[in-house]
């Protein structure tokens, strides 16, 4: 009776702590980083400092509830096979740009600053593995447009058009 009583109020803590801390904010502290880059076809590479969206629960989670995003700050969401893939900003309070990358590391499309709290889907036009979010905007400051390379191991650097 008394375990009962102290498991009772050790989950009421542990969820109260998860509530108090925003969940979502919480997993995404945990993310991985990695470094990842890209060039633009008159040659020019910007770098990412790059939370890595692994798991179908941190994809889930995404950039949501994220008040900021610095200008060389990134989500990249990892997929094991291409796919038309889709996004909407429930819950996203701040514009993003969503890129769409093909298996061989091509930019297929960029969905430019996409309104925060919105279930629209923008999606790829193409199969694509891996989805690279940055600050809304950025993407054209950068002169980044499709075709351009996403430079990371888990991409392939085949040399195609």
């Amino acid at each position: 009776m008394m375990k009962r009583a102290i498991y009772k109020i050790l989950f009421g803590i542990i969820l109260s702590a998860a509530v108090i801390s925003g969940g979502a904010s919480a997993q995404q502290a945990r993310l991985a980083t990695d470094e990842v880059k890209v060039e633009t076809r008159s040659g020019v590479t910007h770098s990412f400092d790059t939370e890595m969206a692994l798991t179908v629960t941190q994809q889930a989670s995404g950039m949501m509830l994220r008040k900021s995003i610095g200008p060389n700050q990134a989500m990249l969401f990892v997929y094991s096979e291409p796919a038309r893939r889709q996004f909407w900003m429930r819950n996203t309070l701040i514009p993003l740009d969503i890129i769409f990358i093909r298996e061989d590391g091509r930019i297929v499309n960029i969905i430019r600053s996409a309104a925060p709290q919105t279930d629209d889907p923008r999606k790829s036009r193409g199969p694509a593995i891996g989805v690279l979010e940055i600050a809304g905007g950025r993407a054209k400051e950068l002169g980044i447009r499709p075709g351009d390379r996403i430079i990371h191991p888990l991409y392939s650097q085949k040399d195609t058009p």
